[in-house]
């Protein structure tokens, strides 16, 4: 069976590039305090090595998909990444074929490569400048904008709302 670029890895792309949220005025990293959980949580082994990786995939998706990088500048983090093919009763079936301690960050790497071509243009960052975190936007117009509507839209809405009412001296 093939556990290559699965739709579940979109789930581990998005918490990936989310791992880095903003509060309380400060960014935290939870890769850096509770790395090892956090990857047991997405099909890891929680090793340090494991999370090294995880760290390095995450700040050169990010850089990405920010537009601060070129989309080339992630092909040294795909150094010993195979796929194999497999001949099943279905047909073709592809596997990820890496070292343990890579297989998450690889599958995260691989979810980005088939968002971009299945979804161009869809994941980005969110709009609200104060925010880290980032957005697959799934609507037909493709038109989402922000992480959540509830925090960072009704934010964003509200202060504009504000500066465009309140009274001038």
């Amino acid at each position: 069976m093939s556990d290559v670029a699965a739709p579940e890895d979109e789930v581990l792309l998005l918490d990936l590039l989310n791992s880095t949220p903003v509060a309380d005025g400060g960014q935290l990293d939870l890769l850096t305090t509770g790395g090892e959980a956090w990857a047991r949580a997405h099909g890891g082994v929680g090793s340090a090595e494991e999370v090294s990786h995880l760290r390095q995939v995450r700040d050169g998706l990010q850089a990405v998909v920010r537009g601060t990088e070129p989309a080339d500048a992630l092909t040294p983090l795909l150094a010993g990444v195979r796929l194999r093919p497999e001949v099943t009763p279905n047909g073709l079936a592809w596997s990820l074929d890496v070292e343990e301690t890579r297989r998450p960050a690889a599958r995260a790497l691989l979810a980005w490569g088939r968002v971009q071509e299945e979804m161009p243009g869809r994941l980005r960052a969110c709009a609200n400048d104060e925010c880290r975190l980032f957005l697959l936007d799934r609507s037909r117009p493709n038109t989402a904008r922000w992480c959540s509507m509830k925090t960072c839209g009704n934010r964003l809405k509200a202060r504009r709302h504000y500066q465009r009412t309140r009274p001038t001296d």
